[in-house]
């Protein structure tokens, strides 16, 4: 066979060192191509599909929309807790931290137990390379870690479980006192921005989306409270519910305020421009007496502090003398 292919090709006049240049040839025109095509630029009209695909789905993952409160399925009985109420106060206290995604709650839990794990874990290696004789610590933590008894060892696990398991209850409270007081600092400025816009000719979903984007670096939590509320409403919730639901996320007392004015002025068609001005008046108002009241409790806390520090120099101070005279006068007799 290869005999009558030299023949074909003598009679062809194409030696078969052309062949094999031909060959490398066609195929490095093939890979050329091949590799063009993987990173050339995609079609516009595909690129903005993917985009769009994009969107829909970072907007999943912000738990936007989010997905029902299913009861725990499997393995996950024995972690996030059967019981609906409890199951209900835990998001709730999660959502007022700002964690409103759909798997926050089941990560929570995981957290709390991988903490609980990783602890102890942790503990146990360090002691094991402690009385090992292995040099990974310092000399110091090392000889501390091979005093201590089986009742100290005991301790300090029950110790470190404990503080695995509910440090990430006590981290989400404190991050949602701080996340509060960050929303009501902030929260006179968005509503005088609000107002400002709608005066300016926005509409009122408008003004908040625009104060929202504006206020993104200078006061991130309010700015999410706002384009998630205005992004429930435009995929069909009912407006109340959507502020209200804005209103318990933060757990601001203002901001509850601040959608009742907001529903009954749509309800009754009065103008949004001027209830938004009253209610900022109020607001600064009750701000003011605030101030008022917490710059009035100054003295009392004040003189207890005074009190607990300076009356024991002066103690010191006018009857250390005399102490000093009645020691030495004993003293020589």
């Amino acid at each position: 066979m290869l005999d009558s292919i030299q023949g074909l090709l003598s009679g062809t006049g194409v030696t078969p060192q052309t062949l094999v240049v031909l060959g490398v040839g066609f195929g490095t025109m093939l890979i050329v191509f091949g590799l063009t095509g993987t990173f050339a630029s995609k079609d516009p009209v595909l690129r903005r599909m993917e985009e769009q695909r994009r969107k829909r789905g970072s907007s999943a993952d912000m738990g936007i929309l989010r997905h029902a409160n299913a009861d725990p399925k499997g393995l996950m009985k024995s972690l996030i807790p059967v019981d609906r109420q409890e199951r209900s106060d835990i998001q709730r206290q999660l959502a007022l931290a700002g964690f409103n995604g759909p798997q926050s709650l089941r990560n929570f839990y995981l957290l709390r137990l991988t903490l609980a794990l990783i602890l102890p874990t942790v503990f146990l290696v360090m002691l094991w390379s402690a009385r090992s004789g292995f040099a990974v610590l310092p000399a110091g933590i090392d000889e501390t870690l091979v005093g201590f008894n089986q009742l100290q060892i005991f301790q300090l696990l029950v110790i470190l479980v404990g503080a695995g398991f509910f440090g990430p209850f006590y981290w989400m409270k404190s991050r949602a006192e701080e996340r509060r007081r960050a929303i009501s600092d902030s929260f006179p400025n968005a509503l005088d921005l609000i107002q400002i816009s709608v005066e300016a000719g926005l509409g009122f979903d408008a003004a908040m989306v625009r104060v929202a984007n504006e206020l993104e670096v200078a006061a991130p939590a309010i700015s999410g409270e706002f384009l998630t509320a205005q992004r429930e409403i435009q995929a069909g919730r009912n407006r109340g519910d959507a502020m209200f639901d804005m209103a318990a996320r933060t757990g601001v007392e203002e901001v509850h305020a601040f959608a009742s004015v907001v529903l009954q002025s749509m309800q009754f068609g009065s103008s949004i421009s001027e209830t938004l001005i009253t209610y900022a008046t109020e607001m600064r108002r009750d701000r003011e007496l605030k101030a008022q009241e917490q710059a009035n409790k100054l003295p009392v806390k004040m003189s207890a502090a005074m009190a607990s520090l300076m009356l024991p120099a002066l103690l010191m101070l006018t009857l250390g003398p005399v102490v000093i005279r009645y020691v030495e006068y004993f003293a020589n007799k």
